[in-house]
């Protein structure tokens, strides 16, 4: 491996985990900072395999653009399906590969909030819970 594809680093724009609602687009983008070369190609992985964009399912897209500042590549899924849910992987040729997860809900998503009180200067923490009509999908 290359000083260059050791230095480099591919990352995804937003949360780790991304929650979409079934019938919705998903969008990933992935940029290759400033300080590498462009890479000659950037490949797409949903778990273990390569993101086919001619496939029968269709509503895939991809749109790469490469600028001084460095390279975005933007993945876009339309009409999310269930089969969609997974990690996904952004693998530049001369980069190190970043990945984030989506989880593609099956209804109506609610986020609910409790209360937290404390004192000024004492850490919180909170634990999110994300409620689907038919189960819970815990973090």
């Amino acid at each position: 491996m290359s000083d260059e594809r050791l230095n480099a680093q591919a990352t995804i724009s937003g949360p780790p985990e991304v929650y979409v609602k079934k019938g919705s687009t998903i969008s990933l983008t992935c940029t290759v900072n400033v300080h590498s070369t462009p890479p000659s190609s950037v490949l797409w992985y949903h778990g273990h395999s390569v993101v086919d964009f001619d496939s029968p399912r269709g509503g895939i897209s991809l749109e790469t653009e490469k600028t001084e500042a460095g390279t975005t590549s933007k993945l876009l899924v339309t009409k999310a399906l269930l089969s969609d849910t997974g990690n996904y992987t952004c693998m530049p040729s001369n980069a190190s590969p970043a990945s984030t997860v989506v989880h593609v809900l099956n209804g109506k998503a609610n986020l609910l909030f409790h209360d937290i009180v404390s004192n000024a200067g004492h850490e919180v923490s909170a634990k999110c819970t994300l409620v689907k009509t038919d189960q819970h999908v815990r973090n």
